[in-house]
């Protein structure tokens, strides 16, 4: 969530990621404040959106940016992992966008909400089937929920990264990086330094 230099900071498992952030932003000029929410909750995104009002007064733009994978095939697919990748990836966008939706049409001069999904809303990745289709939904999420929001003034983007170096994949082995690289026209993985320039003003 950020209106100007004003950051709040959503997070569940990785609190010392997050003070970084906001040792980041502080040093910087802004103001930043980490928050613990399960995004998989609605009741924590609500939690999440009100800290963020009460803080700062007001949403200007959300960030929907929380995602897992388990690499399962269909054959090796399960249903607790299923639930749990689509509570995170899908549902919590969906709902994170409803909330934040709502402070946005109250404040009544419009907003953006941001998803970011993956290369893989478009491109086939057997390895992670329910990845996938996560990050698929999120493209339409985008899709629709724009054209609903879009009367109110309020822009709902989609940013689709292809590979990047996060903690998402900091355990691939070395052939799993290789054959990554492999598959990229220009043979190495981005940074969230060079993925945060798609993102709108």
């Amino acid at each position: 969530l950020v209106r100007g230099p004003n950051v709040m900071a959503g997070y569940l498992g990785n609190e010392e990621a997050t003070d970084r952030i906001v040792a980041d932003v502080t040093a910087a000029g802004g103001q930043a404040i980490g928050f613990r929410a399960d995004v998989s909750k609605v009741a924590e995104l609500q939690a999440l959106a009100d800290a963020a009002v009460e803080a700062y007064g007001r949403i200007d733009v959300w960030v929907s940016n929380a995602g897992v994978e388990f690499h399962q095939t269909l054959e090796t697919l399960t249903e607790d992992r299923y639930d749990l990748l689509m509570d995170i990836n899908l549902k919590g966008a969906v709902f994170g966008a409803k909330v934040a939706a709502a402070q946005m049409e109250k404040q009544g001069d419009g907003g953006v909400i941001v998803n970011i999904t993956s290369t893989h809303e478009d491109w086939p990745m057997p390895s992670d089937l329910a990845y996938c289709i996560s990050k698929g939904g999120m493209r339409m999420l985008t899709r629709t929920a724009g054209v609903e929001l879009g009367p109110h003034g309020v822009r709902v983007v989609n940013v689709a990264p292809g590979a990047i170096e996060t903690p998402i994949n900091a355990d691939d082995d070395h052939a799993e990086k290789a054959a990554l690289r492999a598959a990229i026209p220009l043979r190495h993985l981005g940074t969230t330094e060079l993925a945060a320039l798609a993102l709108p003003d």
